[in-house]
C-alpha cells in the first residue's frame, strides 16, 4: 500500500500523537480524515497537513457514540470515495488507584464514572471506529490496513486500572480482527508506544520527566515521529498483520 492519494482517518487527529502522524502521512502525499472532539485543534491540524502537502478534512465526532461514528464515517467515504486505512489513537486518562489509603483510611476509591469514562472512549470508540472502517472498506472494495494505537501500559500500570485494561483490551482485538479481516484484503496491525514526548509529558515536572527516562533503556522518552513511521511501515508492508509493534525504547513495565 503506497501511502501517495491513500485515504487515512485517524480518531485523535487534533492534537498529540494524532497530529504528528497525520503531518507525517501529509507529506508522503496522503489524504486524511481527522476526527476528534475539539473543532480548533482540527481546523490547525488541517491546516498543518495541507502545508506539509497532504489533503485533509475535519470531522467532529465522539468515538464513544455509536451514531456519531457511524455517520462519521459514511461522510467520509462520501467525501473521499474511498478509505484505505484507520489509526485508532484517540484516548483519554482518568488516573488513580483503584482503593486510595492515608494513615489507615480509606481516602479515595476509583470512581465508576473513572473507569467507564477511559473504557467508552479508549476500548468501545476502537471498537466502533473499527467496525465502521471495515464495512466502508468491505462494502466499496477498499483494501488496507487497521492499526489500534495501544500502550506499554497494556502489561499493567499501577494507577491504571480503567487505562490499562482498556489498551489491554485494544492490542487483543488486533489479531481477531487480523483474522476475520483478512479475506477482504484488510491486515489489522497494533503499536504499543511507551513514554512519548507530548504536550502532557511537557507539563510534567523536570525531577518526574528524569525519574520516567531513568528506566528506559535509552535513556530518552520517544518522538512522535517514532511513532508515525511506525505505522508508515505498516501502512507500507502488506505482508504484515495481527501483531503488536513496541516502540517503547526497550522499558517493560
Amino acid at each position: 500500500m503506497k501511502l501517495q492519494d491513500s485515504v487515512i482517518a485517524i480518531t485523535g487527529g487534533g492534537q498529540g500523537l494524532g497530529r504528528a502522524m497525520a503531518e507525517f502521512f501529509a507529506a508522503k502525499g496522503a489524504r486524511l480524515a481527522l476526527i476528534d472532539l475539539m473543532p480548533e485543534k482540527l481546523e490547525e491540524a488541517v491546516a498543518a497537513c495541507k502545508q506539509a502537502g497532504g489533503d485533509a478534512r475535519s470531522y467532529v465526532c465522539n468515538v464513544a457514540k455509536e451514531e456519531e461514528v457511524e455517520r462519521t464515517f459514511a461522510a467520509i467515504h462520501a467525501d473521499f470515495g474511498q478509505l484505505n486505512g484507520l489509526i485508532n489513537n484517540a484516548g483519554i486518562l482518568r488516573d488513580g488507584l483503584m482503593v486510595k489509603v492515608k494513615d489507615g483510611e480509606i481516602v479515595k476509591r476509583m470512581s465508576l464514572a473513572e473507569w467507564q469514562a477511559v473504557i467508552d472512549v479508549n476500548l468501545t470508540g476502537v471498537f466502533l471506529c473499527g467496525r465502521e472502517a471495515a464495512t466502508q472498506m468491505i462494502k466499496n472494495g477498499d483494501q488496507g490496513a487497521i492499526i489500534n494505537i495501544s500502550s506499554i501500559s497494556r502489561a499493567g500500570n499501577m494507577g491504571q486500572s480503567n487505562y490499562s485494561s482498556a489498551k489491554a483490551g485494544v492490542a487483543a482485538l488486533v489479531p481477531v480482527w487480523a483474522k476475520e479481516l483478512a479475506r477482504y484484503n484488510i491486515r489489522v496491525m497494533g503499536i504499543a508506544p511507551g513514554f512519548i514526548e507530548t504536550e502532557m509529558t511537557a507539563s510534567m515536572k523536570p525531577e518526574a520527566l528524569e525519574k520516567m527516562t531513568a528506566g528506559i533503556p535509552l535513556k530518552r522518552m520517544g518522538k512522535p515521529e517514532d511513532i508515525a513511521s511506525a505505522a508508515a511501515f505498516i501502512f507500507e508492508n502488506e505482508y504484515v498483520s495481527g501483531r503488536m509493534i513496541e516502540v517503547d525504547g526497550g522499558l517493560r513495565l
